[in-house]
């Protein structure tokens, strides 16, 4: 159940890829331990999480706010991990015991549906709110005289909003995958129609659209950051250990979206343009299908990283002093 699992391209007339075909056996044990492994640290760390929050309801910052949001976003995908589990089990019993495709167990649009909306909520709810963090965090250091209620009262409307956003999406692009997917087996996509192939990319200009805008945006907040920390003002003795906590948040929010995001969405973009037929590479078609379970695991482990900011960041059990100039206070 890869977001954009396609159907067999040696079946697709139109493909220029017709002979080119690469084992990925492996994806069904695979997808059920990394999925197992996934739902006990994501269920574990993002419960916790939420719980701290709640239980210091007085100590709430903007930045606790977002990550509260993340963590719920994440809770999303976490309990559709068993459905998932289950269908690779289901999956790879079919497989290896050669049952035909006319008895093979398949799920039905509506588990589909379910599961890629659950799982388009983690990704993208965890992108826009990852970028929130970073925004937040921008303010803080780059435009400290903005106050904190303000601040907070911001970050519940923009939360608000990216909540609109994401069910968008996440409703809206299992609906152009039913669309653009066979007719008996509504998880995999069929691009055998120009009508389907198209729905396929305006889904991908979607999907790439919602990761490489709020990229830009988390990357020029950051180096904003960096440039206004290295000031010989920041490094003070009274000031080091605020720059530390901020720096600490912001590489790690890099480094989830490093290992988590990019990979994902770079392997996606050539695996679709690849399985549509608009870039005929044979040697690129097998590289994105093998490697594309290891990158969706990736992809998927952004739930059990996420609360690992929450915990990083010394500003969720404190209040934002006034007079800190907030750089690194949440």
């Amino acid at each position: 159940m890869e977001p954009w699992n396609m159907t067999d391209v040696s079946a697709k007339p139109f493909s220029p890829l017709s002979n080119c075909t690469v084992d990925t056996s492996y994806r069904f044990t695979f997808y059920q331990a990394s999925y197992s492994v996934i739902f006990l640290l994501g269920l574990t760390t993002n419960s916790l999480a939420l719980r701290r929050v709640w239980l210091s309801p007085c100590t709430l910052t903007s930045t606790a706010i977002y990550m509260a949001n993340l963590s719920a976003a994440d809770l999303f995908f976490v309990i559709s991990l068993p459905l998932r589990i289950y269908y690779y089990h289901q999956k790879a019993r079919a497989f290896f015991s050669k049952t035909s495709d006319a008895s093979a167990w398949a799920p039905g649009a509506a588990y589909c549906q379910l599961t890629f909306t659950l799982k388009y909520i983690s990704l993208y709810g965890g992108i826009f709110f990852l970028v929130c963090i970073a925004v937040d965090r921008y303010f803080a250091v780059v435009h400290p005289l903005v106050s904190t209620p303000r601040r907070l009262r911001a970050a519940q409307l923009i939360s608000g909003g990216i909540w609109c956003l994401v069910l968008g999406l996440s409703v809206g692009l299992p609906l152009l995958r039913s669309a653009a997917a066979r007719q008996h087996q509504p998880c995999l996509l069929d691009p055998s129609s120009q009508r389907q192939r198209t729905l396929i990319l305006i889904a991908l200009g979607l999907v790439l659209g919602s990761f490489l805008l709020p990229t830009a945006l988390l990357l020029f907040s950051y180096c904003s950051m960096l440039s206004v920390l290295r000031q010989p003002r920041h490094r003070s003795r009274s000031k080091r250990r605020s720059r530390k906590h901020t720096l600490t948040v912001i590489y790690w929010v890099l480094a989830v979206f490093l290992l988590c995001f990019v990979p994902y969405h770079i392997n996606l973009l050539g695996y679709t343009l690849t399985h549509v037929g608009l870039l005929p590479s044979c040697g690129l078609a097998k590289v994105t299908k093998a490697v594309h379970p290891v990158v969706l695991s990736l992809a998927s482990s952004n739930c059990c990283l996420n609360p690992l900011i929450y915990y990083f960041s010394s500003s969720l059990g404190h209040r934002e002093p006034a007079s800190s100039g907030g750089s690194g206070s949440q």
